[in-house]
């Protein structure tokens, strides 16, 4: 099939550099009208180019000895060789394609690597078998390069005589790129490094730590919701994040999540949501203005179903916690399967793959949402920069009841994306998590015993009051104040009150300078 390469002005509402014209990815979402955002716009130059590429804005410029020519599986070939896999665009393509044309482009070189694996994925993508017989008995190649995706252990297509290494299957195939950033992550070996902290400490003091981690992680997730839920809701949605991990994954173990997260279900539905959803604001009318729209309603039970398969497939390969949890995370978001709760589940489902990994110490969940938190405008950045590019292909009408209904078919928008900078993101989060909250906790909670076991050794006092003590003389840069001076701890004398403060400073002098250093 032959493009009509004619070159636009502008691609995605951007200009293209002088001299260029369209390649790959960006060429045939062009020429076929495909309706797929290209994540990594790429170009041809007429021109020679030092180093063979060179960025110039949101562009890749390719020198002119890149240029395929106008056959529309030469751009396929071109993008499967040099640009990033977008399992999206390919499947729009071959929807776009003569099957006679992509059949006889394999006859030509039926041996050939880069045609058996356009087969594999055209079969793989589409479901549609193509009229050719199967591959001779020559060297399997890799569906994906290992050396530039993280990959499962592969699985032989005598077809195609390809390995399969995908993340998942047709119905929800994440993509994960290994990046400078995350091999640096990755050989941090975070998961020792946490339970060799932990180690260090005594299990009580542990114990505790997890607690106040916990509660901690609880009311950050609830405020980057924006809501301020009482101390007993806080309470029951951190006991049921302390589970998890310890029930498989699944629809029941979800909906069971769902109950809890809510607490009283009369006026939301449990469970997979039977309307639409969308986030954003609303006009003076009280109609729609979304940012982003999930996944419809008539799609959702394939979805999860396909997005529990991928967990189970990659759960068991060895494949990282931390992206593992990226991408069964930030897939169960971008789908939106419930009506309300959609967030909060998905920051819990980051501690169930990483406590059933055993990622994490035994019974403690790190506070990723805290982090989260502190880094609410990066976390928004990596959300609105997956959902932001795929709004322009939700066509969408308002109901009579002010939510949105969506007209055309979506279902591949949230099947097949790439996870890339949403597992660097989380890894930075899991990373703070280890290396400066479990630590900062472990030397709080270490301090607080060492001045209050001080405090008690000095003057016998009730627990609570010496508690007390310790906050009100922290609280005021390590004097105790004229007035609780002369109130609640008048009965100390001067001597006993410039030693119980010298006690607490000792106590906490380790603590303070861990606090300073992060």
């Amino acid at each position: 099939m032959t493009l009509n390469l004619n070159t636009p002005a502008y691609f995605q509402n951007e200009p293209l550099p002088e001299n260029t014209g369209l390649v790959g990815w960006s060429a045939l979402v062009h020429a076929l009208e495909v309706n797929a955002p290209v994540r990594k716009m790429c170009c041809v130059s007429e021109k020679y180019i030092s180093g063979s590429q060179r960025h110039n804005g949101k562009w890749l410029v390719f020198d002119q000895r890149y240029a395929p020519s106008d056959n529309a599986l030469d751009h396929i070939t071109f993008a499967l060789k040099h640009e990033n896999i977008d399992l999206l665009i390919l499947k729009r393509v071959f929807e776009k394609i003569p099957t006679q044309d992509i059949e006889a482009y394999i006859r030509l070189t039926p041996t050939g690597t880069m045609a058996r694996r356009i087969w594999f994925f055209y079969e793989f993508l589409t479901s549609n078998i193509l009229d050719l017989e199967d591959a001779s008995q020559v060297g399997a190649v890799d569906v994906l390069d290992a050396d530039k995706y993280f990959t499962t252990d592969s699985k032989l297509s005598r077809r195609h005589r390809v390995r399969d290494n995908l993340l998942g299957n047709s119905s929800f195939c994440p993509i994960v790129r290994k990046t400078e950033a995350l091999q640096a992550f990755v050989n941090l070996d975070l998961g020792n490094k946490a339970k060799s902290i932990a180690g260090q400490a005594s299990q009580q003091l542990i114990s505790r730590a997890a607690s106040f981690m916990l509660l901690a992680d609880s009311r950050a997730s609830f405020a980057i919701e924006g809501e301020r839920p009482p101390r007993s809701r806080l309470e029951r949605w951190g006991q049921a994040v302390l589970q998890a991990g310890k029930k498989p994954l699944n629809q029941t173990e979800m909906w069971r999540l769902h109950r809890i997260l809510l607490g009283d279900d009369r006026f939301t539905k449990i469970g997979w949501r039977e309307d639409g959803v969308f986030l954003g604001e609303r006009d003076h009318n009280n109609d729609p203005m979304p940012e982003f729209i999930g996944a419809h309603q008539s799609d959702i039970t394939k979805l999860m179903k396909a997005l529990n398969e991928c967990n189970n497939r990659i759960r068991p390969q060895g494949i990282d916690a931390v992206i593992q949890a990226a991408i069964i995370a930030f897939g169960f978001v971008y789908i939106h399967p419930l009506e309300d709760g959609n967030g909060r589940l998905h920051r819990c489902l980051i501690n169930h793959v990483l406590a059933e990994r055993k990622f994490s110490p035994p019974d403690m969940v790190f506070p990723v949402s805290s982090v989260m938190l502190d880094r609410i405008d990066d976390y928004r950045s990596v959300l609105q920069g997956h959902t932001a590019a795929l709004m322009p292909f939700i066509e969408w009408q308002p109901t009579p009841n002010h939510n949105v209904y969506v007209t055309n078919d979506t279902s591949d928008l949230y099947r097949y994306f790439d996870v890339t900078e949403e597992a660097e993101f989380l890894y930075a989060c899991v990373q703070t998590t280890i290396e400066k909250d479990l630590p900062r906790e472990i030397a709080y909670l270490t301090a607080h015993d060492a001045a209050e076991n001080g405090i008690m050794e000095l003057v016998e006092m009730p627990n609570k009051l010496a508690q007390d003590l310790i906050i009100f003389v922290r609280q005021n840069k390590g004097v105790l104040s004229k007035k609780r001076r002369e109130n609640e701890f008048s009965a100390l004398t001067d001597d006993e009150v410039f030693a119980i403060e010298k006690i607490i400073a000792g106590a906490y002098e380790d603590f303070d300078n861990i606090r300073t250093m992060a």
